[in-house]
Parts: C-alpha cells; sequence; structure tokens
C-alpha cells in the first residue's frame, strides 16, 4: 500500500481543487443559489457542470468512452475529497449520490442495451435517477431479506406492487432501479430479489409524499413512493432474476465509500473555516488559536479526519485490487461519519454564534452530516458486520493481505 499519488492524481487534486474554488465556492454566499430546498438551483447546477466538462473534470467514475475520466478508486477518493470542499461540489462534477452509484452499477452489471438507454443519460447529466429499495415496516430496511415490494411475472413483463421510503432523489429522477421480491417463499433470503429499471413516465406507480426532513434536501428529496401495476419489460431487467441481493452488494459497497471520500472533504472544510476564525477572533487578551484547549480540540479533529483518510484509501485500494473490502468499507463508513458530526460540532463550538447562524455553511453541514450515521447502512449495522468478521476471522481479522 503506497499512498504516494501518481501525477495524474496530483494534477487532478489540484485542477479541482482550483475550480471548486472559483467556480463552486463563491455560489455558497449567494441566496439566490439556493432552491427551496437549500440546495444549488438545478439550472444553476447545470450551467457550472457545462463548465466542468468544459474543465476534463467530468464523470470522474465512469469510463471514458462513456465521457468519464476513468479514475481508479483510489484517484477517486482524491478527486471526491477535493469536490466536496463545497456543498455544491460533487453534484457540479456529477459525482454526488444516488446518481453516482447508480451508474456504477449499471455500468459493471447492465447490458450494451441498458448502458446505451439507461446509463448514458445519466453520464451526459440529462437525468437523475434513485434507487428504490427502502420499505416501510414490516418491509426491509437494513435488512433486504424483509423486502416485500413483489414483481410477478407474466409472458415478458413484470407487475410490480408495493410500497417503498425515503428514496433518495425520487421528485427529479427519471430513471429508476427498482429492488422487488420475485420468489413469494417467505422463508427464501437469498435468491428472493430481482432489479428491474423503470422510466418516471411508466403509469402504475406514483409518489405519495416528499418526506420533510433536518434537510438541508437533495435534488429530489426522499420520498414515499406506491407501485400499483407497474408494468416494466423483462428487457429492463437487471442481472438475472434472484440476482437482486448481489446487486445490491455490488451497488452500495463503493457507494459507501464515495459517501467517505466525500465527507472528508466537508470536514476538511469545516476545520478551514474555524482555523481562520480562531487565528483571528482574541478574547481576554489572547487569540482563541492561542488557548491550549482550542488547539487541543483541533488537534483530535484533524487526527481523526487522517484516520479517516487513511481507512478510505485502504478500502479504495483494496477494490482496485478486486476485493469487496467490506470489512474496510464498514470500517471506514463508521468513523468517517463520525468524524463528520464530530468535525463540524467541533466547528461551530468555535465559532461561536457565528457558526450556529447562516452567516457560514457550518450550520448546513451540521443538518447534513447527522444523516451520515443512517445513510446506506445505520452506523451499529455496520458494526454487526465487522463483529461477524471477527467472530469469524478471530486474529485474522488484522491481516494485511
Amino acid at each position: 500500500m503506497d499512498f504516494t499519488l501518481t501525477p495524474k492524481a496530483e494534477d487532478l487534486k489540484a485542477r479541482v481543487r482550483a475550480f471548486v474554488e472559483t467556480e463552486i465556492l463563491p455560489l455558497e454566499n449567494d441566496p439566490a443559489s439556493y432552491n427551496e430546498f437549500e440546495n444549488i438551483r438545478m439550472d444553476l447546477r447545470d450551467k457550472i457542470r457545462i463548465k466542468a466538462k468544459v474543465a476534463g473534470l467530468w464523470a470522474p467514475q465512469m469510463p471514458e468512452i462513456y465521457g468519464g475520466l476513468g479514475l481508479s478508486m483510489v484517484e477517486q477518493a482524491v478527486f471526491y475529497e477535493e469536490a466536496n470542499r463545497s456543498i455544491f461540489g460533487p453534484v457540479c462534477f456529477n459525482c454526488a449520490a444516488p446518481d453516482d452509484g447508480n451508474m456504477r452499477c449499471l455500468e459493471m452489471v447492465g447490458t450494451e442495451d441498458q448502458k446505451r438507454r439507461w446509463l448514458r443519460p445519466m453520464i451526459d447529466g440529462a437525468v437523475n435517477s434513485s434507487f428504490a429499495m427502502t420499505e416501510p415496516h414490516p418491509g426491509g430496511g437494513s435488512d433486504p431479506g424483509m423486502i416485500q415490494t413483489r414483481a410477478e411475472r407474466h409472458g415478458d413483463t413484470w407487475k410490480v406492487y408495493g410500497r417503498k421510503w425515503y428514496i433518495s432523489g425520487a421528485a427529479v429522477s427519471k430513471h429508476f432501479i427498482l429492488m422487488a421480491r420475485t420468489d413469494p417463499n417467505p422463508e427464501e433470503k437469498r435468491r428472493h430479489l430481482t432489479a428491474f429499471l423503470f422510466h418516471a413516465d411508466s403509469p402504475g406507480w406514483r409518489i405519495l409524499r416528499r418526506i420533510g426532513n433536518m434537510g438541508p434536501d437533495e435534488h429530489g428529496g426522499v420520498c414515499e413512493l406506491e407501485f400499483d401495476g407497474l408494468e416494466i419489460p423483462d428487457e429492463d431487467r437487471l442481472m438475472e432474476i434472484g440476482d437482486g441481493l448481489r446487486l445490491t452488494q455490488i451497488r452500495l459497497g463503493p457507494a459507501r465509500l464515495t459517501h467517505c471520500m466525500r465527507w472528508l472533504g466537508l470536514a476538511k472544510r469545516c476545520m478551514e473555516i474555524t482555523q481562520e476564525y480562531v487565528s483571528k477572533r482574541e478574547g481576554f487578551g489572547l487569540r482563541l488559536a492561542d488557548r491550549e484547549s482550542v488547539q487541543l480540540t483541533l488537534g483530535e479533529v484533524a487526527h481523526d479526519i487522517q484516520i479517516g483518510r487513511l481507512l478510505t484509501m485502504h478500502a479504495a485500494w483494496k477494490l482496485d485490487q478486486g476485493d469487496r473490502a467490506r470489512k474496510e468499507v464498514s470500517s471506514a463508513k463508521i468513523h468517517v461519519a463520525d468524524t463528520l458530526f464530530k468535525a463540524v460540532d467541533t466547528a461551530i463550538q468555535l465559532n461561536g454564534a457565528r457558526g450556529y447562524s447562516t452567516d457560514t455553511i457550518l450550520e448546513w453541514i451540521y443538518r447534513y452530516a447527522r444523516a451520515a450515521k443512517l445513510v446506506d447502512g445505520a452506523s451499529e449495522v455496520h458494526k454487526m458486520v465487522l463483529a461477524r468478521f471477527y467472530g469469524k476471522e478471530g486474529s485474522d481479522y488484522w491481516q494485511w493481505g
């Protein structure tokens, strides 16, 4: 594991940082940049996306033959961290969730026809997408074995019935990946799911509501969906019948890690804002930066961010070697989610009322950061994953190979 960056990665790091500095960061300070859900206006996003394409900083995770940059996971870690120095960064480079994970998934498992019809518009930035898996009780959440939404086959067509909720981006998405039960046997927990593609214009489904939350809200929010006979041609089935659980593992592993890459960028941004403030702000005859208590606090956060970067890079490296890196990704997800929340909480405390106000983006990041411990598997679920690995491997849990 050599963490020396290649010249290509160093160049990308500098170019992304410069683009974010000049083209994206200034937008955060203008109230007119935001939509009603506290995210960048989509028309403004699209203007910045054109500039990102011209700058050669578009779709870093996609192969060059599709117009992407074809970066390795390690190179993506460098890119994503710099991209999310701004709260608007990833979506302007087309590497934000949920599109990021959906594009990876389709590129890996889609047929050539599916890539042409479903993936290419996503890479081009022409459509948004969603991954519809989570369900209200008694349906599936972190446990996909509980999924209730069912797809019934009628010749070359499937009809879907059921409900999903907290589906990211659904209100503006055009392309959906849907997880549904195709084996009606409730005891079947491994081959019971199949993945399908459907378009927003298809009849037989509807958005029941856009669910309010702490926000700020991503484009399309999180929505509750109802399926009442949605018809999907068999040609729009992803992988084989019963491969749905395998597909979720293919999609969610890298997606969890790219969350970590982005969150590290936000955590570092919180430190930047705080360091600038404490280096100037004085109280009782002393700069805040000269107080030992402040130094200890900032040093601890810097320490945790670096641990997160090493965990993330190690997992990225293992994925590049062809390993599934399940425990490495889970370790990174747990630690980086905690670190992001700690970084912004510390930043608000040291910035005082300024940090709690909207004079900085810290309160925006604070509300956003709370979701990090929940999305793509709650921290407790990932700790259970690690416990299972340790119970199986014992001392071999810590092997380097």
